[in-house]
C-alpha cells in the first residue's frame, strides 16, 4: 500500500507557494514563455529574486478570481492582445 502512495505523489507534481515559472506556467496552463512575456508587462502578479521572476500561489490565485469577475462583467477579449480589456464606451 505504502509504494501505491508513494508512486501517486509522483504523478501529482507538488504545488509550493512561491513558484518558478516553469511552475507557475504549469499551474496556470500556459506555456512558460506567454507567462514570461505576461510578468515582463505586469499583467501577471510576480516579483523578481536575482534575475528570475517568482510567483505567489496566493496571489496568481487572487489575480485569477479578478480576472475571472472581469470576464463574467463588461470585459471582453482584443483579439490582438488576447488579454481581458474593457470595450471602448
Amino acid at each position: 500500500m505504502r509504494n501505491a502512495a508513494v508512486r501517486s505523489n509522483l504523478l501529482v507534481p507538488e504545488v509550493r507557494e512561491v513558484m518558478d515559472i516553469r511552475q507557475a506556467s504549469d499551474y496556470l496552463g500556459i506555456s512558460p514563455d506567454t507567462l514570461y512575456k505576461y510578468a515582463s508587462e505586469g499583467f501577471v502578479p510576480a516579483f523578481k529574486l536575482g534575475n528570475r521572476w517568482r510567483f505567489k500561489r496566493s496571489r496568481l490565485d487572487e489575480w485569477m478570481d479578478r480576472q475571472s469577475d472581469l470576464q463574467a462583467g463588461e470585459a471582453v477579449i482584443d483579439a490582438e492582445q488576447k488579454k481581458p480589456v474593457r470595450p471602448a464606451m
